[in-house]
């Protein structure tokens, strides 16, 4: 590929009954494959073992990594509630990880088709930094602020709409107006927070490989790998506490 190929939006690869399938789709449905992959051989080791893994095992390495992160999480919120909140808190976590991480692999942006456009050869990535595409972002942030309305309702049934709706004094009911605006807004910070800075450091990565080759994007790879593991702790990390805070009483607040 002798020209920089810089893109804002995932590029259709092919059609699907008039659905298209894009790059970042792709992308996508690899990293889920991998995480099936990864889960049933961890569920397989530890069915037939009868015996405490070793030290630096592959199930070891597993298992310390969901620990670790469970405490975490545990840390935050208490033991009850992490319980509850941890499998969506840990899968939006290491999904992002590995999406975010998933862009910076060789081939990916590089390998791709020759597609005519009006009259015009156009080189098309085969695949694309899944998070690098604002539509996974925004089905990412959509996601989470549904399952924190979710947990709302879950822990304070109707109550949870006081929060939102308080006609009990003038500065109650716009406050209450100002939390339902707050609501939505987060969902548009998660999108843009995501997208901005998985986007903009392929976009630095692929400048800078494309002119000096070899060995200058190799310190900004390893900043981009520290950004990914950054933002997808951020973006959990903030579904978490929104989720916690949902589930106390608007009185308990104050």
């Amino acid at each position: 590929m002798s020209q920089l190929h810089i893109s804002i939006s995932a590029e259709p690869i092919f059609s699907l009954g008039g659905f298209n399938i894009t790059n970042s789709m792709l992308t996508s449905v690899l990293v889920t494959v991998l995480f099936i992959l990864l889960i049933l051989i961890v569920s397989k080791t530890t069915r037939k073992s009868t015996k405490p893994p070793k030290k630096y095992s592959f199930q070891s390495i597993v298992e310390f990594t969901i620990e670790s992160f469970y405490e975490f999480v545990k840390g935050v919120v208490g033991p009850v509630k992490a319980r509850v909140f941890f499998p969506l808190i840990a899968t939006l976590f290491f999904y992002i990880l590995v999406a975010n991480w998933m862009g910076l692999l060789p081939g990916i942006g590089s390998i791709g088709l020759i597609k005519p456009v009006e009259a015009e050869s156009t080189f098309v990535p085969l695949f694309r930094g899944a998070t690098a595409d604002i539509n996974t972002t925004l089905a990412l942030a959509v996601i989470s602020m549904v399952m924190v309305q979710f947990y709302g309702f879950r822990y304070l049934g109707l109550h949870y709409l006081t929060k939102f709706f308080n006609f009990k004094s003038v500065m109650g009911f716009f406050i209450g107006i100002l939390e339902l605006f707050s609501e939505f807004s987060k969902i548009i910070s998660f999108t843009f927070r995501l997208f901005g800075n998985i986007f903009a450091g392929e976009v630095l990565l692929s400048v800078i490989a494309f002119l000096v080759p070899i060995f200058a994007p190799l310190p900004f790879l390893g900043l981009e790998v520290f950004v990914g593991v950054i933002q997808a702790l951020v973006f959990a990390m903030l579904t978490l506490v929104f989720i916690n805070m949902a589930t106390i009483s608007h009185e308990e607040e104050y």
